[in-house]
This record gives C-alpha cells, sequence and structure tokens, in this order.
C-alpha cells in the first residue's frame, strides 16, 4: 500500500538521514521513479522533504525535523514496559542497557502514551520463577553468550542428570533459552537438535571454527522441536491417589505439571477425599508425596504402594529410635 510505503520511506529517513533513491527503490521493491513521485507527495503533504541529483546525493529530510511515525498504539507501548524479575537480563548482564533502553523509548514514546506506560511499569511484574523451587544452581552465561552472539563453536563440558562424570562435547549454538527462571543452551551436536541445561555446563570454551548451523534453521523453529520432544515423553509411571478435598489447593500447586488431568471430585461423595492421577518419571518418585502425609494414599499401581509404604516403614524406624546425642 501506498501509506505503508510513505511511512517506510519517512521512518528510513529519520533513521539514516540521506539516503539513495536506487537504495530506497531496492528497499522497497518499487521503480526509482515510483520512489520520487512518493517523495513529491511527502512535499505535498507538508514533510520537509528533498531529493539532490549527483554521484553524492540522495533523497534527505531537513535537518531537526523529526515526528512521530511509529504507529505505536497505547497497548503496544505498555506491553514494553512489563518487566522480568531479576530474571534474564541480569543474568545476561544486561540490567543497566534495559535501564536505559526504557528511558530512551520513553522519551521517544508519544506523549499521551507515557503515563499509561509508566503506570505499566510500575504495577506490572512477572517473576518466572516457581513458588517454593529452592534455590537454583548458578549459571556462568558469559561463554554462552559469546557462543551465541559471535557464530563460534563452542566446546563444552557437561554434566547430565543422575551422572556425576562430565562429558564433552563440540555443538552448534543457536542460543540461549530462559523457561521457568532456568536457562538452557540450544545447540545442535552432530547435526541434530540437542537442550544444555546452562547450571550443567561445568566449562564452556569458544573455538576457532565456524558455527555449522542448519541452513535456514532459527532458534525458535529448534526450541519448538526440543520443547515438544520433552512435552510428549511419555511417562514412566502413571499414579492414581486419592487426597482430602482441604489439602487439594496445595497439592496442585506443588505437583503442578505432574497432574495428568484436573481432580476428580464428586459433590455427592461426602467423604471429603478427591482422586488425582499423576505422572512420575520412575516409581520411586511417588515418595515426594509423603510430604502430605496421611493426606493422601497412593491407591494404584502396586508397585507405588510398596514403595510408599516401604518409605513410610524407613521414616518410622528412623523416629521410633532415640535421637542422636
Amino acid at each position: 500500500m501506498k501509506s505503508d510505503r510513505l511511512l517506510s520511506i519517512l521512518l528510513l529517513l529519520q533513521t539514516r538521514g540521506r539516503v539513495p533513491a536506487g537504495e530506497l527503490a531496492e528497499r522497497l521493491e518499487v521503480s526509482r521513479r515510483t520512489v520520487y513521485r512518493d517523495v513529491e507527495a511527502l512535499s505535498a503533504a507538508g514533510v520537509p522533504v528533498y531529493a539532490e541529483r549527483g554521484r553524492h546525493g540522495g533523497i534527505a529530510l531537513l535537518p531537526g525535523f523529526r515526528t512521530d511515525v511509529t504507529g505505536m498504539t497505547a497497548d503496544e507501548a505498555r506491553a514494553l514496559f512489563i518487566l522480568a524479575a531479576e530474571g534474564a537480563h541480569t543474568a545476561l548482564g544486561l540490567d543497566e542497557a534495559l535501564g536505559s533502553a526504557l528511558r530512551k523509548v520513553m522519551a521517544a514514546l508519544p506523549a499521551p502514551h507515557r503515563p499509561a506506560a509508566e503506570l505499566t511499569g510500575r504495577r506490572i511484574l512477572v517473576d518466572p520463577d516457581r513458588w517454593r523451587g529452592g534455590p537454583r544452581p548458578s549459571a556462568d552465561l558469559d561463554e554462552l553468550q559469546s557462543a551465541v552472539l559471535t557464530d563460534l563453536r563452542l566446546r563444552i563440558r557437561y554434566r547430565h542428570s543422575g551422572e556425576t562424570r562430565l562429558r564433552t562435547y563440540t555443538v552448534d549454538p543457536y542460543g540461549l533459552v530462559a523457561k521457568a527462571g532456568t536457562w538452557y543452551l540450544v545447540a545442535d551436536r552432530r547435526g541434530a537438535p540437542q537442550l544444555f541445561r546452562a547450571d550443567r555446563v561445568a566449562s564452556a570454551t569458544l573455538t576457532d571454527a565456524p558455527v555449522r548451523r542448519r541452513a535456514g534453521v532459527e532458534l525458535a523453529e529448534v526450541w519448538r522441536q526440543l520443547r515438544r520432544r520433552v512435552e510428549d515423553r511419555p511417562a514412566g509411571v502413571r499414579v492414581t491417589a486419592r487426597i482430602r478435598r482441604d489439602r487439594l489447593d496445595l497439592a496442585v500447586r506443588i505437583l503442578g505439571g505432574a497432574l495428568t488431568g484436573p481432580p476428580r471430585e464428586d459433590p455427592g461423595d461426602e467423604s471429603g477425599w478427591a482422586v488425582i492421577e499423576l505422572a512420575c518419571p520412575v516409581v520411586r518418585a511417588v515418595r515426594q508425596l509423603l510430604q502430605f502425609g496421611d493426606s493422601l494414599e497412593v491407591l494404584g499401581p502396586p508397585e507405588a504402594r510398596r514403595v510408599m509404604a516401604e518409605a513410610a516403614a524407613a521414616l518410622t524406624a528412623v523416629y521410633a529410635a532415640d535421637p542422636p546425642s
């Protein structure tokens, strides 16, 4: 549309100063003649734009001319000021840069939008950490960030979950992703996508070799693929349990993603219990349910009940004995 093209020309001129007509024509995918017609239309609308012929000529605005042509709406302005709490920017060492950038954005906003944007920044906060998640292992993101920004291959020493020894890999990074407060390195290893938790990277060293990413593949696409792989992973054990209704809200908050569906409550049942189903990676993981004491009973499968009984008996033995002096 012509209006979009005129806006694009004005934005380019405000950002770049003088721009050759040929470059404008190439960027906008039109002819030079169309560019000159658009310049005449801008001039007729009161925009002080002019064209200079010759080797060093081009299209330019009169010095000092500025106008708000961002087209930013009030909701878009407010969205920019909804910040994450001490998370991604802190980990990347960009807190000061973020503050400086937002001050510049605020200065550039149309005056009517500024109060709403400022109020939004003071009233809305996004905290990616879960409740009672405990302290998270620290991750050194400096080398990982350098690798994804300099397009170099990376050599890492990595500890997989459940292992104590370190493995060494040479990987081709696509980028870093923060998921619920945990940082991940998304990279190809031997041409296949893989996810590495940043806090399990013992060391990271940049190589001199350029990164070897798959052609046309970007971070967002690889992340979607890896996330789907994790989310679609079949559960090792499906566990059914009953829990007292007065503890149900707490169980839903704590167990979260382990639940395979909403609790089953029968309004006509006056026993005071509800039934929940959850997925555990291994049967021994049901021991986490001991935290609910006698407010929760595992109903099945039988091997899960045996694990709970053994764990409860071991716990009883500990407390039945005299405490160490």
